[in-house]
């Protein structure tokens, strides 16, 4: 049985990947991979939106990134949250839980 696919709302992937890297740095690959598997493969993130998220994370100085080597000794480049990425998490965090909320409040009494 293969997961309905689901678009993410504007905004959505960029707090998916600071929550997955508040974990430990990783690869981009493993980013995608933790969120699919977290989501039990209903969110899977296509390399197209993957990268130029975390360049743009990266730009914005919530990520730093750096390379080595990987589990099946490739080079890679792991990506790692920042304080400033880390703040910035704790508010998006907030605001999605205060929007999901809202909108399950809605859907619930409307």
């Amino acid at each position: 049985m293969t997961a309905e696919r689901i678009d993410l709302p504007q905004g959505t992937l960029d707090l998916l990947i600071l929550k997955t890297l508040a974990l430990e740095p990783q690869h981009g690959w493993a980013v995608s991979e933790r969120i699919q598997q977290i989501s039990s493969d209903v969110l899977r993130i296509q390399q197209g939106s993957l990268y130029p998220a975390l360049h743009r994370l990266e730009r914005r100085g919530w990520i730093k990134a750096r390379w080595a080597v990987s589990e099946n000794n490739r080079r890679a480049k792991y990506y790692e949250l920042t304080k400033t990425g880390q703040a910035q998490l704790e508010a998006e965090e907030k605001a999605w839980r205060k929007l999901a909320a809202a909108v399950s409040q809605v859907l619930e009494t409307a």
